[in-house]
């Protein structure tokens, strides 16, 4: 499943700002000289780093009476405190990700001008840094890391004036979308937040699809944002199985993408498929 399917709907000009591939695994004993050792390695390709606080152990539940996530809770002793290390390439468009449970890969538009440089293209970088990472952790007698959890997110920004100009013409951007009122009191929407989770088949996973307003931070500009977030495990912790898992992640987000949306936006986005 490494290439893409002929069936898959595709754009010229998707309006993807941020791809993030990504493998969450049982935690191990990884502390702060860790990190440093890690950066020796890649500090050529990803010279800066940021400190960030670490994301929660999440993993999808079924078959309870409306499923879910579960959230590791608790009280846990540590020697070394949690943290979650970000190691950005020269531009920030490349980001690697790595915390005691988890390994992921951006890409981001920094600019604007950048292109979007296509999954195949993302997945093989993400190939070649799980394996340096795997490698590191294995040569640091931490052992091959046991993955639960797998995860493809695609953040779009939607910008007004292209094909609608108002949350009012929102059934121009979203085919689920009617705006409609049972009565003639209500006013057309001044703003929309949406959240809505799709079961992939045989509990392969779950999809999860937000919409809302936010300020996009590199011009100002008020933007609707587009997340399509696909989680769910793996067959095994073996490289196919989690590429492929990843490739069935990103199929459901591109059909997802495109079915959640209308036929005239996708001519905005010139759809070629």
């Amino acid at each position: 499943m490494a290439n893409q399917p002929h069936t898959l709907r595709d754009f010229a000009d998707p309006p993807v700002v941020e791809t993030v591939l990504g493998v969450q695994f049982a935690p191990m004993p990884f502390s702060i000289p860790h990190f440093g050792l890690y950066w020796e390695q890649i500090r050529s390709e990803f010279p800066q780093y940021r400190v960030l606080p670490p994301l929660g152990h999440v993993r999808e539940q079924f078959g309870g009476p409306s499923g879910g996530v579960s959230r590791k809770i608790g009280i846990e002793v540590v020697q070394d405190p949690e943290l979650r290390c970000w190691f950005l390439d020269k531009k920030g468009n490349q980001i690697i990700q790595v915390q005691r449970d988890r390994f992921i890969h951006n890409w981001q538009k920094i600019s604007g001008s950048e292109v979007y440089p296509r999954y195949e293209s993302v997945r093989a970088k993400f190939e070649t840094e799980w394996k340096r990472f795997r490698e590191f952790l294995e040569q640091g007698g931490f052992g091959k890391p046991e993955v639960n959890q797998c995860e493809v997110t695609y953040v779009n920004h939607i910008e007004y004036e292209k094909g609608w100009k108002s949350f009012g013409e929102l059934s121009k951007v979203i085919s689920c979308w009617s705006g409609k009122h049972s009565g003639a009191f209500l006013p057309d929407q001044e703003k929309v937040t949406l959240n809505v989770s799709y079961l992939l088949p045989g509990n392969q996973g779950r999809m999860y699809v937000s919409l809302e307003p936010v300020i996009r931070t590199r011009d100002a500009k008020e933007v609707l944002q587009f997340n399509l977030t696909v989680r769910g495990a793996p067959s095994s912790s073996g490289d196919a199985d989690v590429l492929r898992w990843l490739d069935v992640g990103r199929q459901w987000v591109v059909e997802g993408f495109t079915d959640f949306t209308t036929d005239a936006m996708h001519k905005v986005w010139g759809r070629t498929k």
